[in-house]
């Protein structure tokens, strides 16, 4: 044997190895955070409604069975209104992202307004609002959820063709939700996720989308193992404890990817991926998406509820499940109760009547009752009244729920208990709700603020090549511009976490500005620019005749901002001379005195407006 084939064994050994610690890495994973997936899976059934089941001293979920053939065991579902009434408010406070230049000058409002274009471009592409909402629902149910910030080389436009003929795309960013059982930590004491050494991210899929990305024929099988296999029912979460409602997964591996920050035996990191006994992949980290170019880990995680010292958070569900037990048991006892004073509890002499025949029928109106000779015709206890308690008991359990969720009765139910009346009274009403919400709140701020910085991070590393942006604006205008790496700097922008206000908040915040009388100039008379702008924000700025020649004015004028960076510009005869007169000295002022050769261009051009129009 030569020393190349030494050498192939020796390869083909170390591969081996390395899938097999791998797999055992993610079985430890698996065993050390068992019982908190059992208490997802708890908190998920319910969320669906399936409430008659708990966590057993072995660590499985199991149905609880009644003790009587007769017992009730109705549900009254408090926990999931809950948690749309939270998605609800969380989705009204959505962050989106923005960015601010660090200072007036030309060149950092260019590179903060290219961020923000991008930005827009890629929430507008992906639908994030969706991804959002998808891992804000994980969160509110499970306490915690993930993003995944990716670039996809398949996606984006055409730029040729490899030597096998198939299509090279420029690529493009992807941010994917995910659930926290997809997510293996190192340590689940980690309060961060700096703090996180590494990460498995597991997941079954096809054998066919394993070959191809990888290449690799697998044979696949049958999964059917809880997580990594869905459960199927009508809610998509609820458990079938008979083992039909499993859905099992023909067809499919786990595919395992282990993530690893640098280290001093490997700075850039490691990436290793398996599926079965292959090895797919292993290589250094392949984003540099930390905030100074550095390789980190392309998760971000949001919860719900922080828990100290640990890495899954918790969410209301945990706090809600003892009360919904609670409210069940007395519903369900109240209606036992109600039951024997409306059909009757019978009581019959020994030999009497025919005992199966009044069990299966009952004594009703107009029924023949043959008992017999001597001894006492059947009679209906006295069950007594409906207790007080029980009324007292339903209500308390009905106002903790209030409590445990941080949902007050006006957000839930519509229903206003203080009898307020004033609109401000109102809104201040619901502004407690969403101030008992800051910590959730904060915590997709943060998410969403850390995926905009991955996703700028991502196009700085791979837009190597001019990539084409369109853009929409408020007014309806399209705007085309070119960009690329050298255009984009995720260091030297500052991130604001704005919200989406709806055109009703907009135009009543222009509203009362204009009657403020704080958009009119020195002169207390509102210009022709402000009242265009006016229209554009309240929606008639693509309307003929709301749109008029000021607005051209406006765009011609900023469309000479732009060239006078690289040229000089002459002004027309039939310019708006103060319309154009005030866009030239608000980009003079804005920083273009900074550059001599620019401040010289502007000034020659304000004065071919002075010599044309006085």
């Amino acid at each position: 044997m030569n020393e190349q084939e030494w050498e192939a064994r020796r390869e083909e050994a170390r591969k081996a190895a390395l899938v097999g610690d791998i797999h055992a890495d993610f079985a430890r994973r698996r065993e050390m955070r068992r019982q908190l997936e059992r208490g997802w899976e708890l908190n998920m059934n319910f969320v669906s409604g399936n409430q008659y089941c708990d966590v057993s001293p072995e660590g499985e979920l199991e149905e609880e069975s009644a003790r009587f053939l007769w017992e009730s065991r109705r549900t009254f579902n408090h926990i999931a209104p809950t948690i749309d009434t939270r998605l609800a408010r969380l989705a009204k406070v959505r962050p989106t992202l923005e960015v601010r230049a660090f200072s007036d000058t030309e060149a950092d409002m260019h590179v903060a307004r290219i961020a923000s274009s991008i930005l827009k471009s890629v929430k507008n592409r992906i639908d994030l609002g969706r991804v959002i909402s998808e891992a804000t629902l994980w969160s509110e149910v499970c306490g915690t959820s993930f993003y995944k910030v990716v670039w996809n080389f398949a996606e984006g436009k055409v730029i040729g063709t490899d030597e096998t003929g198939h299509a090279l795309h420029e690529g493009d960013v992807n941010v994917a939700a995910l659930s926290p059982f997809e997510i293996y930590p190192d340590s689940l004491s980690a309060s961060t996720m700096s703090e996180v050494k590494s990460i498995i991210h597991a997941k079954a899929v096809p054998v066919s989308d394993i070959y191809e990305r990888f290449g690799v024929e697998l044979a696949g099988r049958t999964i059917d193992e809880f997580p990594l296999a869905p459960y199927s029912s009508a809610s998509g979460w609820k458990r079938a404890f008979d083992g039909d409602g499993r859905h099992a997964e023909e067809g499919r591996e786990i595919l395992i990817e282990r993530y690893t920050r640098p280290t001093g035996a490997y700075p850039e990191g490691r990436l290793e991926i398996v599926a079965a006994d292959k090895l797919l992949y292993e290589g250094p980290l392949p984003y540099k998406n930390g905030d100074r170019g550095e390789r980190v880990l392309p998760f971000i995680r949001q919860t719900c509820i922080e828990l100290a010292g640990a890495f899954f958070g918790t969410s209301v569900v945990d706090r809600m499940i003892p009360l919904q037990r609670a409210y069940n048991a007395v519903r369900n006892r109240k209606h036992e109760f109600l039951n024997r004073l409306s059909a009757g509890v019978i009581a019959v002499e020994d030999g009497a009547v025919d005992a199966e025949e009044l069990a299966d029928e009952g004594l009703y109106p107009g029924k023949v009752l043959v008992y017999r000779q001597g001894s006492n015709p059947p009679s209906f206890l006295d069950c007594g009244k409906l207790p007080a308690e029980f009324a007292e008991e339903e209500e308390r359990i009905a106002n903790e729920f209030i409590l445990f969720s941080g949902m007050s009765e006006i957000s839930r139910n519509s229903a206003n208990p203080t009898h307020v009346m004033s609109a401000v009274g109102l809104q201040l009403l619901l502004d407690q709700d969403t101030n008992r919400m800051h910590m959730t709140v904060e915590s997709v701020e943060r998410a969403v603020k850390e995926a905009g910085k991955q996703i700028l991070h991502l196009y700085k590393q791979f837009a190597h090549t001019k990539r084409l942006l369109r853009m929409t604006g408020a007014s309806g205008d399209t705007e085309l511009f070119y960009f690329d790496a050298s255009d984009i700097s995720a260091d030297d922008v500052e991130f604001e976490t704005g919200y989406d206000r709806t055109p009703e908040q907009v135009k009543e915040d222009i509203l009362n500005l204009l009657s403020l009388g704080l958009l009119k100039d020195g002169e207390g008379k509102l210009s022709e620019g402000a009242r265009t702008r006016v229209l554009d924000a309240l929606g008639y700025g693509s309307l003929e005749n709301a749109r008029d020649i000021s607005y051209l004015h406006i765009r011609k004028a900023e469309r000479e901002n732009v060239a006078l960076a690289q040229g000089d510009v002459e002004a027309d005869v039939y310019d708006d001379h103060a319309l154009h007169r005030a866009e030239h000295l608000r980009a003079l002022l804005s920083g273009g005195e900074q550059d001599a050769e620019t401040k010289a261009r502007i000034l020659r051009h304000l004065e071919s407006h002075r010599r044309k129009g006085g």
